[in-house]
């Protein structure tokens, strides 16, 4: 199994990655690869969050890079914050105008205006089934009305940065055709999570979530837990067929 493309990965514009816009193609077109997403992290996050005015640059440069790359697909897109439960997410009418792909999901800490009640119910969910019930409830709530009141096309790692619901979250996104992720980099979704899901008829993308250029389009973990799973490639949105 193998994937054509990745919908999920960050470039110099989040403040967790170094990555030249042009260096995350260059690498990309000697994998190979069809179609990839250039999602950083919403404005939002207090930690990595891009800065709005930044996005108009990045779509300017990334027009002048399909024009310099013809043989490969390069979206802008975005990897959203979940914040708080109401299904909010960080993405506005002037940037949602501009952007081909959207990613969302929850990152712990993002935002403490938003999120202080999730983080601090996540933080404890360790030490206390009690905690940790709370700190699922509250995540399932956010995914799910995320999805809703959204046109998402994928949710990140979910379950990773917190517990959740798996069978609601699956039955949400299959209902509003949101893809899951398989994460190459977090480990979720699980195997048992993808067992799950997939009796929901949903979709699954296997990205890289990459930070590094060396890591762009590699996703064997990811492959590894599919197969694990039962999926096959009519399973997975990004797999040859």
């Amino acid at each position: 199994m193998q994937i054509h493309s990745d919908y999920h990965m960050h470039s110099k514009y989040s403040g967790d990655s170094k990555n030249e816009l042009e260096a995350i193609v260059q690498r990309a077109v000697e994998l190979g690869l069809k179609e990839i997403a250039i999602t950083d992290h919403g404005p939002k996050h207090d930690g990595y969050g891009i800065k709005k005015t930044d996005y108009w640059l990045i779509r300017k440069e990334i027009d002048l890079l399909k024009e310099k790359y013809p043989q490969i697909s390069i979206l802008l897109g975005i990897e959203a914050n979940i914040l708080g439960t109401e299904g909010m997410i960080d993405l506005d009418e002037d940037m949602r105008a501009l952007c081909d792909w959207v990613n969302a999901g929850y990152h712990f800490g993002s935002n403490l205006r938003h999120d202080l009640k999730i983080h601090f119910f996540n933080l404890l969910s360790k030490y206390s089934k009690y905690f940790y019930e709370k700190a699922k409830a509250l995540n399932t709530k956010a995914m799910v009305n995320a999805m809703t009141n959204n046109d998402i096309n994928m949710i990140t790692h979910p379950g990773a940065k917190g517990p959740i619901d798996i069978h609601e979250v699956a039955s949400v996104a299959s209902q509003t055709h949101t893809m899951l992720e398989i994460n190459n980099s977090h480990g979720h979704l699980t195997v048992a999570e993808i067992e799950i899901a997939k009796n929901y008829g949903v979709k699954f993308a296997m990205c890289s979530d990459a930070h590094k250029i060396e890591k762009i389009g590699l996703v064997p973990k990811s492959i590894e837990r599919a197969l694990a799973a039962g999926l096959t490639v009519e399973d997975i949105y990004n797999a040859f067929k």
